[in-house]
């Protein structure tokens, strides 16, 4: 899958958003439309670990919801997928 954006996008410039409730509700239960048997933590950071070679020009992650979020998992899986874009926006910088 990550290949086939790849080839799509090539060097074009691109606008990433996650939207938090791709995640299974074992991982991000605070969104307004939780998907069973969506992807885990760790797919998540694999899957945007993978796009670090398009040119990502601005990343945000979208539909947190607080309200539902009690134990406060899902922001803090939306703020590891965050930091982990920094990351790589940082490498990429140091290059």
């Amino acid at each position: 899958m990550i290949a086939q954006v790849k080839q799509i996008v090539g060097d074009m410039p691109v606008y990433l958003t996650f939207d938090i409730d791709c995640l299974d509700p074992a991982f991000a239960p605070g969104t307004g439309t939780p998907v069973i048997g969506g992807l885990t933590s760790d797919r998540a950071i694999k899957l945007v670990r993978g796009l670090k070679d398009l040119n990502i020009v601005g990343m945000d992650v979208v539909e947190v919801a607080p309200a539902y979020d009690q134990s406060e998992i899902t922001a803090l899986a939306a703020a590891t997928l965050a930091l982990e874009m920094l990351y790589i926006q940082a490498a990429k910088k140091g290059e």
